[in-house]
């Protein structure tokens, strides 16, 4: 029996001595990595300078621009005679459907597309960017986000390509693309002929998969690889623009895309702050049916400044 206790007690012993002798290998073997790790490499640059295989795809309405180019152009056409209140009174419950259905029935929309086209529907071409130009000075150009046009501009410091991609007209986003000295811009394409609007599109507005189509369109035709692309957009609808690209960002972003985003990783920038930001964080109406854009979202703007 003695001899069985003292086996016990010197079990006793090693088993302390084990955890004494574990607690100082650790707690050397920390100090020696300490001493030996090699520095933490920082994250890479972003955009890459000088990677001319990389761009960037800005969104318009609520990206770049607060509230709808569209609905800033129909303003001006309006002021220019192009409508009758009759129409405008049109367009703003066709708006308004739209925001409070907060989904597109085809045939609702083809209505108001049809309604848009044939506003310009027998003008030219030249006289329409002649006039975007103007509706850009008067309406536009203070309606940039400033953190936005910062991060498009980092793109082009760093020698990359970039372009706006938009439900608008490609001639109104061609002219603020222009003005903001960007590369391009991808937008919804009017029929012409004989450089007169026909009152028809050539396919469909540039809205949702249309517009991811556009953009590996583009990237094959200019070399570029999407996977070192960047994208940018306030709404849910640019979903499938987003994921087709290695570095997608949701900016102003509303509550699905802002979900979404979050959910997988996505980089937010959100340039509102408090109740600004939930006025306009309302989507903007797709296609070509903003063209007059907006009117409701106008008169609602008009009522909160008088308050």
């Amino acid at each position: 029996m003695a001899a069985l206790g003292w086996f016990t007690r010197r079990r006793h012993l090693a088993t302390e001595a084990s955890v004494l002798a574990g607690e100082a290998s650790a707690e050397a073997a920390r100090k020696s990595s300490a001493q030996t790790a090699p520095p933490k490499v920082p994250e890479p640059e972003f955009p890459v300078v000088g990677d001319d295989r990389a761009a960037a795809f800005f969104d318009l309405d609520n990206t770049v621009m607060q509230g709808a180019a569209l609905f800033h152009f129909g303003r001006g056409l309006y002021k220019r005679r192009f409508f009758r209140k009759r129409e405008l009174a049109r367009f703003a419950w066709q708006q308004t459907w739209f925001r409070l259905a907060g989904v597109e029935d085809p045939a609702h929309m083809e209505d108001v597309r049809s309604s848009a086209l044939s506003i310009v529907k027998g003008h030219r071409v030249s006289e329409l960017m002649t006039i975007g130009e103007e509706i850009y000075d008067e309406y536009m150009a203070d309606r940039i986000w400033p953190g936005t046009r910062a991060l498009a501009q980092a793109h082009l410091d760093a020698g990359q390509r970039v372009w706006l991609v938009t439900a608008a007209p490609v001639e109104t986003a061609t002219i603020i693309a222009r003005r903001l000295g960007l590369t391009g811009a991808l937008g919804t394409v009017a029929e012409s002929v004989g450089g007169v609007y026909t009152g028809k599109l050539v396919g469909e507005p540039l809205h949702g998969p249309a517009k991811a189509e556009a953009v590996r369109a583009l990237a094959t035709a200019e070399g570029l690889d999407l996977s070192r692309c960047a994208a940018y957009s306030d709404s849910s609808n640019d979903i499938p623009m987003l994921s087709i690209v290695g570095h997608p960002y949701a900016v102003n972003p509303d509550g699905r895309l802002r979900k979404h985003a979050r959910e997988h990783g996505w980089r937010l920038r959100d340039y509102r702050t408090g109740r600004k930001a939930a006025k306009i964080g309302i989507p903007a109406a797709a296609g070509v049916g903003a063209v007059a854009g907006g009117t409701a979202a106008a008169v609602a703007l008009h009522r909160r400044r008088r308050y």
